[in-house]
Parts: structure tokens; sequence; C-alpha cells
């Protein structure tokens, strides 16, 4: 599994050593609010299936989701990196950082080097991001790293609006 780093961040194989950190960030309102879920949606045990869930993604296709450690702290302070499970619309970039770490910048950072993994690595043509419509945070996120709105979409019973871009020559 390979890890990327940023100026300021590590995004490294997310490990049950990240338990308590993801429990603290998706126990949080502000964060949970915008996240779709399946099954249980939180505690320790909901942690403990994202872990797995993040860690099968690599085990089957080669690539998914990275725990983002803060450099300067080293805390794991969120999830990022790409996604597409089976029936899954497109190869989705997603992020989702502890609320104490939102406005500086991490999620466009760690987008953008999930973008680059995916274009230059993994190959991809197309990414998208699944966003939900009142998320502004996500959706400045997704248009700082390239991507527009393409339409509407569901995931589950929520409706999302897609953001994407396409490979181009040069992206920056």
């Amino acid at each position: 599994m390979t890890s990327r780093e940023t100026e300021r961040l590590l995004l490294r194989q997310p490990s049950l050593a990240d338990l308590e950190a993801y429990v603290d960030i998706h126990e949080d309102p502000d964060v949970k609010r915008y996240l779709a879920s399946v099954g249980q949606s939180s505690g320790r045990i909901a942690a403990w299936r994202m872990i797995a869930l993040l860690m099968g993604h690599w085990q089957l296709l080669g690539y998914g989701q990275w725990s983002v450690v803060e450099k300067a702290s080293g805390e794991v302070v969120g999830r990022v990196g790409l996604w597409n499970p089976e029936g899954w619309p497109g190869l989705e970039i997603g992020w989702v950082l502890h609320r104490s770490r939102w406005g500086r910048g991490y999620a466009t950072e760690a987008a953008r080097a999930s973008a680059d993994y995916a274009f230059d690595v993994v190959g991809a043509d197309h990414v998208i991001s699944q966003i939900h419509p009142d998320n502004a945070r996500s959706i400045r996120v997704a248009t700082k790293i390239g991507e527009a709105f393409e339409r509407e979409g569901q995931l589950g019973d929520q409706t999302v609006h897609i953001y994407g871009m396409r490979r181009l020559v040069e992206r920056r």
C-alpha cells in the first residue's frame, strides 16, 4: 500500500491504531451531518468497521482512502482518498477531517494529492466527489481541486451533488 506526503500531511494506510481518532472524528455532529451511512453509524464498532472497510478496499482494488496524519502533531486528523466499491457511480475522491482542522486547507491539500494519485498512478480518466448539496465547505474543496458540478445523484436515501473532473495534460 502506497503512502503519500504533502507539505503538511502524511497520507498513510489506515490501521487499528487509528480507532480512537476515527471515533472522535466521526462522532462529531458537524462531521456526521453530511456523511451517508449504512448500518451502525457511531461508536467504536462503526469506527472499527470503517477501518476494516478502508483496508479491504485497498486489498481488492489496489487503491483506497488513507488516514490523514498532521505532520506537526503526529495526530490522525481524518481520512481522504479514492473510493469505488461495486455499484458506485465512479471513482470518487472523498475527504473527512476532524472539525478542529477545518479551515486550514488540509482537505484541499489531501484531496489534490488524491487526484494526482488517481490520474498519475491509478490511471483514471475521470474522478468524482459526491457532496451533500448543503455542504458548502466540501463544495469549495471540490472546486479548488478542479472539480465542477456534473449532476444530481442518490447516495442511499440522500440526494447528492456529483462534482467531477477529467484527466488533463496539465491540471494545475
